[in-house]
């Protein structure tokens, strides 16, 4: 298995809306594969293809009962508030307080073309919403309120020019 380069902040991948999948082969079951390794050694919970350059709908996760893989997933229902200290992968160091639904309801498919259907409340929820955001290309920092976005924008620059800098 080979693990991927998870793009961040700045990378036009990251805000494209992805395509959906039209067939499940040996290439994207391998692509599963290297992305749970690359989530694992960032580590995180969850990582959609388009955070390792793939504009594919799918993505990969695991809040502790294992790693799964989710294919052209969509968020049929949601319920509820809760707040979360939210952060992502594409977006290194920097998390936030977010509001989001506590329960969802996701649909989709897993790498045998079964049907896939998960309640999911806190944890399990926050993470498919989110990584349903990477497939619609809509990052965390547009969660943000205006103050909120300001600041990230700033330290974001920030990071930027300290980079192009070395």
């Amino acid at each position: 298995m080979a693990t991927y380069e998870i793009r961040v902040f700045g990378d036009p991948v990251l805000r494209q809306r992805s395509a959906e999948v039209t067939d499940i082969d040996e290439a994207l079951v391998r692509l599963a594969d290297d992305m749970i390794e690359t989530m694992y050694e960032a580590p995180g919970v969850g990582l959609a293809a388009p955070q390792v350059g793939v504009q594919r709908r799918m993505f990969v996760y695991d809040v502790g009962e294992g790693p799964h893989v989710v294919v052209n997933p969509e968020i049929v229902e949601s319920s509820g508030e809760w707040t979360y200290n939210e952060g992502c992968l594409s977006v290194p160091g920097l998390s936030w307080d977010i509001v989001r639904p506590k329960q969802v309801r996701l649909v989709g498919v897993d790498l045998d073309g079964n049907p896939v259907d998960l309640d999911a409340d806190e944890l399990l929820a926050r993470c498919f919403l989110h990584e349903v955001d990477h497939l619609d290309g809509v990052l965390l920092i547009e969660r943000l309120d205006a103050e909120q976005r300001k600041e990230a924008m700033r330290v974001l620059r920030r990071r930027a020019l300290d980079t192009s800098l070395r």
